[in-house]
Order: structure tokens, then C-alpha cells, then sequence
């Protein structure tokens, strides 16, 4: 349950060595008459065993902000890895989506830049300049309203906002307001800083809908925060597998997937929970987009029409988070229905933040959280 949200940006400093033999090339599509840059899908390459011929002549693929146990994305890079014979370079697993562009803006032109990225609506559609359009095989599968028209973002996953806590350290929570008492005290995180992070943010966005907000209105939220911090429970760490594990973190409010990760890497050491609270349920999609100036074009186009493909898809639900594709294969019967069993279907009350809503809470967060819990 790596928080991808708050640690510094570090730079592997290895990755330049392994990434310069194969940066020749890589504007072209590995040599081929291609443009891999301005490739917006499969065919302009040919198709895709052209695409996959011109990915594996690049042979490498940046990633930024995937740890292994978030989602299920380390098993999905090992599975592109295997299927492709492309090495996936993942680095700083743990920081936010901000610090994805800022990486991304930091290393422009270097082999070591980001090829793509995973990244919170907030940062993405503040972002869109940084992105390359392109359209995947599947497209249709993907719905109306999960995608940019051009491709520069699609929703790849969501989860449910929920509460993961130690159940030796706390009582259960069965509301909110569980959270300002004081078995609390000192005890509860949220993965990141919800001005830069998606995670930490929808978990104000919870907050917001618990306590009369709305997803037009998350003053609610930012009042809760305020109210927990006053209250002596809010704890400003971000939570790791590692604060976990110590008990630094007992409750932690984060993705669905996350925690229910925690507990498993935990097994044996933390009587680790997870509980999603009664009432309005909060769900937030990341998003999938290319870097613009990617040093492995072609391969980060790959990545794409994996990441929708019904593998990957599979994987994500695997791990408890729901797959944008999920109707569509449903509908087509490449499901995994023991793993659709097991994560159970969406709650009908789910509130999912529209484009214009996000923005809008991202512009009070910017200008209302900082006092809250100072």
C-alpha cells in the first residue's frame, strides 16, 4: 500500500546506463518509416504486430509511480514484460501524480524520462499539453465519458474510498465520526497531501459526502480534516507497507485496493481491516496517458493497448480495483468472474466525480487545506 503520493522525487541514477544503448532510434519507431511520436494508433504503425515489432527494437519502458502492491501493477509489468520481451524501468514507486509531471517536465529529453504515466483527474486535466494523443485497439470498449476524445487521458481503474485499520490498535469504525474519538488520538492518515495526491484527495471528497456535502460542495470534507486535526487524531505521515507494518500508521484512509494489499503483506504481523463505510461510497478513476516527449514512443503505445487489454484489465479487478472496461467484458465473457465475485459489484450509491467537479474541489483544496490542518 505504497502511497505513490508524498516521497521526493529521486532519480535512478542506474537507469541512465540501461536506457542510453537503446535511445537511438526511438523518434522513428526503432528505425521504421514511422513517426512513433505521432503515432495516434495501432495502424499508423501497420497494425499492431508493427507496433509490437517497433516497441521491442526500443526495448525499454519508463514507468513512474507503480508500486507493485497498488493495483496489482506488479504483476501487470511483469506480465508485459513476459509477453513483449521489454524491460519496464519503474521508478519512484512512491510519489505523487504531481511529482510524475514534474519528473516528466525535469528530464524532458533524457532516456530516463517517464514514457507514461498513471495519474489523478485532478493533475491530468491540468496537464493536458504533457500528453500524446492515442487511441487504443479497444477502444469502443472504453465508455463515453471515461476517455479524452483523442486519447491524451482514458480511465484505467478505479477502487472505493476506504478505512484499512488495525484491529488490535482501534476499535472498528462504522462512521465518520467514529474518527474524532478519542481511541483515535494520534492515529489517523490519509495516503498524501489531497493538493497533489488523488488518493488523499478522495478521501476528502468521502468526508465531503459523509458529513452533507457534495460533490459540488466539498467544504464538508475540509471541515471534517479540521475538525479531526483540532480533535488531536490526524496524523500527518504518509502511510508505507514500512509505517504499517510498525504501527506508526493504525488507520489509514486510502483505495480500496491499497488496503486490502496492506493486509496481505501484512498478514501475520497486523491484524490489518478494511472497511468501506455505509452510505455514499466515493470512487475516482486514474487515468492513462503518454508522455509527449516519451524517449520509448513506440513502447509506451504498447504499454496502452495492454494496460486496456482484458489481461490487464483482469489483473486490476484481481486486486480489488474496478477496470474501465469492466461492462464491455463482461458483456464479451473475457471476465474474470471469480475475481468479479470476490470485489463484488459497484455500489449502486457510488459517486463519482465529474471533470468540472474535480477541478472545482482541486481549487478549494488548493486554497482552503493548508489552514485546515495547520
Amino acid at each position: 500500500m505504497n502511497t505513490r503520493r508524498m516521497t521526493a522525487l529521486a532519480i535512478v541514477a542506474l537507469a541512465a546506463t540501461a536506457l542510453t544503448a537503446c535511445s537511438a532510434g526511438a523518434d522513428t519507431g526503432a528505425g521504421s518509416d514511422v513517426d512513433a511520436k505521432q503515432a495516434t494508433s495501432a495502424e499508423d504503425f501497420g497494425g499492431m504486430d508493427a507496433l509490437v515489432e517497433a516497441a521491442k527494437a526500443e526495448g525499454q519502458l519508463n514507468v513512474i509511480a507503480l508500486p507493485d502492491t497498488w493495483a496489482n501493477y506488479g504483476k501487470i509489468i511483469s506480465a508485459f514484460e513476459d509477453k513483449y520481451d521489454i524491460t519496464v524501468n519503474s521508478a519512484d514507486p512512491d510519489v505523487s501524480s504531481a511529482e510524475e509531471i514534474t519528473a516528466a517536465k525535469n528530464q524532458q529529453g533524457q532516456d530516463t524520462a517517464p514514457d507514461v504515466f498513471d495519474l489523478g483527474s485532478a493533475v491530468a486535466l491540468d496537464n493536458l499539453d504533457q500528453f500524446a494523443p492515442y487511441q487504443v485497439a479497444n477502444w469502443d470498449d472504453i465508455p463515453e465519458g471515461s476517455k479524452e476524445k483523442t486519447g491524451l487521458w482514458v480511465y484505467d481503474y478505479t477502487g472505493l474510498v476506504s478505512i484499512g485499520y488495525d484491529a488490535d490498535a482501534v476499535p472498528a469504525p462504522k462512521s465518520l465520526d467514529d474518527l474524532l474519538g478519542s481511541e483515535f488520538a494520534g492515529k489517523v492518515a490519509l495516503n498524501g497531501d489531497p493538493t497533489q495526491a488523488g488518493a488523499a484527495a478522495a478521501g476528502v471528497y468521502l468526508a465531503a459526502l459523509q458529513s452533507g456535502g457534495s460533490a459540488d460542495d466539498i467544504q464538508p470534507g475540509v471541515d471534517f480534516f479540521q475538525k479531526l486535526n483540532q480533535a488531536g487524531n490526524f496524523l500527518p505521515l504518509d502511510p508505507t507497507p514500512a509505517t504499517i507494518a510498525s504501527g506508526e500508521t493504525p488507520v489509514v484512509i486510502d483505495w480500496s485496493y491499497n488496503n486490502l494489499a496492506a493486509a496481505t503483506e501484512n498478514e501475520g504481523q497486523r491484524n490489518w481491516k478494511t472497511t468501506v463505510l455505509p452510505g455514499s461510497a466515493v470512487g475516482s478513476y486514474y487515468n492513462q496517458a503518454i508522455n509527449v516527449d516519451a524517449p520509448h514512443p513506440a513502447a509506451a503505445r504498447l504499454w496502452q493497448e495492454f494496460i486496456f487489454s482484458p489481461e490487464a484489465q483482469n489483473l486490476y479487478l484481481a486486486a480489488g480495483a474496478y477496470p474501465s472496461t469492466l461492462a464491455a467484458m463482461v458483456e464479451a465473457d473475457t471476465v474474470d468472474q471469480k475475481a468479479l465475485d470476490a470485489v463484488g459489484e459497484m455500489p449502486a450509491d457510488l459517486v463519482q466525480f465529474t471533470p468540472e467537479q474535480t477541478e472545482q474541489a482541486t481549487s478549494l483544496l488548493a486554497e482552503k487545506w493548508a489552514a485546515a490542518i495547520s
